[in-house]
């Protein structure tokens, strides 16, 4: 297999970048990018560290994220499993991007930018539920943000219900197969239970 190594070569296979793919980048936001990230609830987080990349989903019943001013958003990170990768790079190397979707859209919106982690209470309360606050917040700074075309989700019929579902494995089974002994179907019959008390 023969790889392509050099920006040149790339560059003669695919030609100049569409005008409007450079032309709607903005490096804050506007409005309507207001209006869409203030509506999404899911968005995957990539970061980058020593050992490598990293993209976690993130997700909530409201806004994803706080939109502090037009140039910066909260993250609060709730409970997990701990692994705390994507923060363990944030604190080693600040850069980030953040992928935002919207149910039933199929553009997705786009943020580079370079994050901070606080345990600021005040942050962490803007968040608070009950008795519960996230572990940290992100301070995200946006360096330039853009909607992705909407090509990828048209092609995988992300959000049409009558698209094909196939069976995939189950967490349980994904677990299973690494530790033999491991219970996955009690693991799966009861982790939507579990996991309610768990969300925050």
């Amino acid at each position: 297999m023969q790889t392509l190594t050099s920006i040149d070569e790339l560059e003669e296979i695919y030609g100049a970048p569409v005008p409007q793919s450079l032309t709607k980048v903005t490096p804050r936001l506007t409005p309507l990018y207001r209006d869409w990230i203030g509506t999404s609830k899911f968005m995957i987080l990539s970061t980058i560290g020593p050992e490598g990349t990293d993209a976690s989903p993130r997700g909530d019943d409201g806004p994803v994220v706080h939109i502090a001013d037009n140039r910066t958003l909260w993250l609060p990170d709730w409970r997990g499993n701990n692994r705390i990768d994507s923060l363990r790079n944030i604190v080693r190397d600040p850069r980030v991007s953040l992928m935002f979707m919207v149910p039933g859209c199929n553009n997705v919106v786009r943020v580079n930018g370079t994050a901070v982690l606080t345990a600021d209470a005040g942050l962490r309360s803007h968040f608070a539920r009950k008795t519960l606050l996230p572990a940290t917040v992100a301070v995200i700074t946006i360096e330039e943000l853009y909607f992705q075309c909407a090509k990828a989700l048209m092609r995988s019929r992300l959000w049409d219900a009558e698209a094909d579902r196939p069976a995939v494995p189950t967490a349980g089974q994904f677990l299973k197969e690494q530790e033999a002994a491991f219970e996955a179907e009690a693991y799966d019959a009861g982790y939507a239970e579990y996991a309610k008390s768990r969300m925050w």
